[in-house]
């Protein structure tokens, strides 16, 4: 099985930022953060993870997310987004994910990577 860099189940990574109105939908009455935006942070968060352990020439790509947005998060919450690796097994990568506002838990699941060489 081919090495791809330092990876290891139990990293971790995190990103603390507040909601901003570009991350929510406003359909709802009140601004909150949107699906999309939610697993988008969750994906980069682990992207990011990845990417700092990877040899050059290499990157990761998402294929699969399975998340339940829970509850609400409204503009100016500082939320946390965390993610854990949970396996490594050769390209492919397991993250546990999260979003919690202090102790309420947005947004939580799985998402799948896999390492990819970059196009030239």
């Amino acid at each position: 099985m081919r090495e791809y860099g330092q990876l290891s189940a139990g990293m971790t990574a995190e990103r603390e930022l507040p909601v901003e109105e570009k991350l929510t939908v406003s359909h709802t009455g009140t601004p909150v953060l949107s699906t999309p935006m939610m697993i988008s942070l969750m994906e980069k968060v682990a992207m990011n993870l990845a990417q700092g352990q990877l040899p050059a020439g290499f990157t990761t790509v998402g294929y699969e997310v399975n998340v339940r947005h829970k509850a609400p998060a409204r503009i100016g919450a500082l939320i946390r987004v965390w993610c854990r690796l949970v396996e490594a097994d050769g390209r492919r990568l397991l993250f546990e994910v999260r979003v919690t506002e202090g102790d309420k838990t947005v947004g939580e699941g799985f998402h799948r990577r896999t390492i990819i060489p970059v196009a030239k």
